[in-house]
């Protein structure tokens, strides 16, 4: 009863709430094309691989190209695909739920500029900053869980493993020519974030030995003071 007797309300539990955690309301940063014919989708086709089409029933059409996106993003990285979404798209972009970037368009017209500019960029070793495809009947891109650079529990990191398993099943993210849609996921520890238990192929890493606890510190680190503070009832 403690929260309710410093003016927690159970009956209006937003009311006077102050905090800083979670976005804004998704609708307010749809495209027009979007907005203007939500609910109204009749269908969508894949017409090459990482390029979609969705068309309304008012005869509009969304053209979306998506690309393979780093699970944990530099500040540079997140720039540039800002300026991406400027110069082609008015300023819009998306994540899909797997980490993958998506640029769209209003017509045909502007999709082969955007691809071309997408597939031009490179990083100084040669390989693509956002390689197009990711779609259909071919390896999407691998979800992972935090790894050592944010996280508590893991038993091992998860960019290596997944950046030496993408570069082998490259091509397949470039291609839709497996039998059907292949997803794979990897989780650094048992808790599992990544849901490698609901993907085609898992990659897990777990502890041989129970993992030792340093409880001064452990509550002064990381996101769980800001986890606690984030419940408005106080279940934390």
């Amino acid at each position: 009863m403690a929260f309710v007797s410093s003016g927690y309300n159970p009956d209006k539990p937003m009311e006077n709430r102050l905090s800083d955690i979670g976005p804004k309301k998704y609708d307010e940063f749809y495209p027009e094309v979007i907005k203007n014919n939500k609910g109204k989708w009749l269908y969508h086709e894949i017409l090459e691989p990482g390029v979609l089409v969705h068309v309304s029933e008012t005869g509009d059409e969304v053209y979306t190209v998506r690309c393979g996106g780093a699970r944990i993003m530099s500040t540079t990285h997140v720039r540039e695909i800002c300026e991406i979404a400027e110069k082609h798209c008015d300023g819009h972009v998306r994540f899909t739920t797997r980490n993958n970037i998506e640029f769209m368009v209003d017509a045909k017209e502007k999709v082969e500029p955007l691809k071309k500019d997408l597939e031009s960029r490179k990083y100084n070793g040669g390989s693509y900053k956002f390689p197009v495809g990711g779609t259909g009947a071919g390896i999407t891109n691998i979800v992972h869980t935090q790894g050592w650079i944010h996280c508590h529990t893991p038993a091992t990191d998860a960019s290596g493993t997944v950046k030496a398993a993408m570069d082998v099943l490259f091509d397949d993210f470039k291609n839709m020519r497996l039998p059907a849609q292949l997803r794979v996921s990897m989780a650094c520890c048992l808790n599992m974030c990544g849901a490698v238990h609901c993907s085609d192929i898992a990659i897990l890493g777990y502890h041989r030995k129970p993992p030792l606890l340093d409880h001064e510190y452990l509550d002064k680190m990381c996101e769980i003071p800001l986890a606690v503070a984030a419940c408005p009832t106080a279940a934390i």
